[in-house]
């Protein structure tokens, strides 16, 4: 143990060495961005003594990426690049076998004649690394039984005719027959095919050997789409049941209700539901070390994605069921259990951070394990759980691995993924700032400066309002690589990032308070926010930008038509525009069912209320240099909501343009055309921002005097 503190206290001290010694004389650009190593699947062994993670490094020449595979040795305080240059490299898991320790996972290397990943071992003696399965069409989300005996694994079965299947006389007809909603899903279209667990046994050379599908024939998936992974199935302790979590519903496009079942390998065929009469979101099951209990994520009120998510505790002794977090006014997500089975650890958004905490079994207590302005996330438990492996990251860095020593909550550092890089980086400085809503609410801020602000009198900077997606999504400590404030700071803005209304962090009423009211308090918070912002000294009034994502997209043209000359310029990345035609097109329908009330037909009311809220209706007012960006894949927010706002801006001679990208979706994920999407961003920004022909009047009403004050579309 000793060893270990050594190891860590060093590779913290060379830490500080490196930061205090470098010459920071460079600033994060959009190229810098994709140098940048991002962690992926991350694990740590049984004992604690080595850690294993991948990284995914990328060449923007050649427009693509490529992982790696690290191992530190905490005993000896070394780190050995196992694999380098592969396609994939995730699911990564520690594995006690008879022939010793392996590690498991999902692979496939780069530059070969493999065209599928499959499951892959490396033993940590000889480092060599052998391939444990041979299937067609491949394995991903690996989960390795805790005895080490069996796997299991996902893949897409076809099990829907495609036209040509039906008329076979016809094999160059090119067209879909669709008789239910839920025909293409966040960015593809449904592929006639559903993704199954299937199990394999381990032999004694450690291969796998003949596999089953547990879900055959049923037209489900396990993982749900389009972001389950392997956290959504579990394998009990003995290696003989699984938990999977799976959406059986008549008309999915209308319903969160997933559920949790029980799968004995012995009959597979039964299946038992342990989430009865929860009609929201049931997911990720965890069966407890000792096998008693299983615990999974609950949302009570059916429909609403963004719902208080629970702990549910599910035991196997007499079916029963109860809330953990009952007296928690928050989310809990990823929880993990902790070795001896007393109790969990969990991440939970706080005040704009994601902190990591434990709730005790036997009183429900729940108590912090982190703290300080990061975004954490718990990896695994080292040993008995007295050691936590998690990663952090914050605006200005992106995420790297540490232990937790949960006693005195102490942490040391112990992967170095940008270090060299950040050694000779300026960074902006991040600070936190209330501000009062027009209800006399408090909101809470992020604003970032530029490296080189020092607030005195003369200055006079740019600034950026950030609006926020989600919509119920906290502004957290996250390292975006797309809407990142390091960089728009580093470029000489001045950003403030509201945590308006409706986001998660500041309480259940908080987060709620957004539905069914888009155009209302949340719009009055970010018109709020940025008239407190422009009452600063150094802030350049005749130079505010807007600009955001989704419904930050929405906030965007929404203030287009209502904010009263106080921006100069404005930018909506795949933003909704017309709230009737977003109904009509996009493919959750649950989501737009509960923010906005149901379909524009419904009743009056919601007619009344799509009137009042969609951006569309305020286009006569809009004269602000306007930015649409949209990809065509993004089928939450289809791209004809970015043609119409063109469209209307263009009609009325608005300047305005349009950044179109035909193969991204909601994200943009490329490199090139990120750092094309970052280049026209800040050339648009500059162009109206830094220039004393684009700037907005220099007297910005309060959100008292504007539209903002009242509902929108009342005046």
């Amino acid at each position: 143990m000793r060893q270990l503190v050594f190891w860590l206290v060093l590779a913290g001290v060379s830490f500080v060495a490196n930061w205090s010694s470098g010459q920071s004389t460079v600033r994060m650009t959009p190229e810098t961005l994709w140098k940048l190593g991002r962690l992926g699947s991350a694990t740590i062994d049984p004992s604690g003594e080595r850690i294993a993670f991948a990284v995914r490094r990328f060449d923007l020449a050649e427009n693509n990426g490529r992982s790696e595979l690290h191992v530190i040795d905490l005993r000896a305080g070394t780190e050995r690049v196992a694999l380098d240059g592969w396609s994939v490299i995730d699911s990564i898991q520690f594995v006690s076998r008879p022939e010793g320790l392996r590690l498991f996972f999902i692979g496939m290397p780069g530059g070969s004649s493999e065209t599928v990943p499959q499951v892959w071992s490396l033993n940590l003696e000889n480092w060599q690394v052998s391939k444990v399965t041979t299937f067609d069409g491949g394995a991903g989300n690996l989960k390795v039984a805790t005895n080490g005996k069996r796997l299991a694994y996902t893949r897409q079965v076809k099990l829907d005719p495609t036209v040509n299947d039906l008329y076979t006389d016809l094999p160059k007809a090119n067209a879909r027959i669709i008789d239910n909603l839920m025909y293409r899903h966040w960015d593809a279209w449904h592929d006639f095919s559903y993704s199954h667990v299937f199990v394999a046994d381990l032999g004694e050379d450690g291969t796998a050997k003949t596999e089953r599908d547990l879900m055959e024939g049923r037209r489900v998936d396990c993982p749900v789409p389009p972001f389950g992974g392997a956290e959504q199935f579990d394998w009990s302790p003995d290696g003989n049941q699984l938990a999977l979590t799976v959406k059986i519903v008549d008309q999915p496009a209308r319903s969160t209700d997933t559920n949790v079942y029980l799968l004995n390998l012995d009959q597979p065929s039964e299946w038992q539901l342990i989430s009865p009469e929860m009609p929201g979101y049931d997911n990720d099951p965890i069966y407890s070390p000792d096998g008693r209990f299983v615990v999974f994520h609950s949302m009570e009120r059916p429909g609403f994605e963004a719902d208080r998510n629970r702990l549910i505790l599910y035991s196997r002794d007499d079916g029963t069921v109860r809330e953990l977090t009952e007296n928690l006014d928050a989310n809990a997500n990823h929880a993990t259990w902790l070795p001896d089975s007393s109790g969990l650890v969990f991440v939970s958004e706080s005040r704009g951070t994601e902190q990591i905490f434990r709730l005790k079994l036997d009183d429900g207590r729940i108590e912090p394990l982190t703290e300080g302005r990061y975004n954490w996330n718990l990896v695994g438990i080292v040993g008995s759980g007295k050691q936590l492996l998690v990663s952090r990251q914050d605006m200005l860095r992106p995420a790297e691995l540490f232990v937790l020593t949960v006693q005195d909550r102490a942490v040391q550092r112990v992967s170095t993924i940008n270090d060299e890089l950040y050694a000779t980086l300026e960074l902006p400085v991040v600070e936190e700032r209330w501000v009062e809503a027009t209800d006399g609410a408090k909101i809470h801020c992020w604003v970032v400066h530029p490296p080189d602000f020092d607030g005195q009198a003369g200055q006079h900077w740019p600034m950026i309002l950030f609006c926020q997606g989600g919509p119920q999504s906290q502004v957290s400590q996250a390292f975006s690589y797309r809407w990142n404030f390091h960089l728009m700071a580093a470029r000489g803005y001045v950003v403030v990032a509201p945590n308006r209304r409706g986001l998660p962090g500041f309480g259940q009423a908080w987060n709620d308070q957004i539905s069914r009211d888009w155009g209302g308090q949340a719009m009055r918070d970010l018109l709020s926010v940025a008239d407190n912002m422009a009452t600063e000294s150094y802030i350049d009034r005749r130079r505010l930008a807007a600009v955001g994502a989704s419904f930050g997209g929405y906030s965007v043209y929404w203030l287009m038509g209502n904010h009263a000359g106080r921006f100069c310029t404005m930018i909506a990345h795949c933003g909704v525009f017309n709230l009737e035609s977003m109904y009509g097109s996009t493919e959750e329908l649950f989501f737009v069912d509960w923010d906005l009330g149901g379909p524009y037909w419904a009743s009056d009311q919601i007619a009344r209320d799509y009137q009042r809220f969609s951006p569309h209706r305020f286009v006569q007012r809009w004269q602000t240099p306007l930015l649409v960006i949209h990809g065509e894949r993004d089928f939450r927010v289809p791209v004809t909501q970015g043609m119409e706002a063109f469209t209307a801006a263009q009609v009325q001679g608005v300047p305005s343009r349009f950044l179109y990208f035909p193969d991204e979706g909601h994200w943009v994920v490329r490199p090139q055309n990120s750092v094309l999407w970052q280049r026209v961003f800040f050339d648009w920004l500059d162009r109206h921002c830094k220039s004393n022909d684009n700037a907005a009047p220099d007297s910005p009403r309060s959100a008292s005097q504007s539209s903002a004050g009242g509902r929108p579309g009342t005046q």
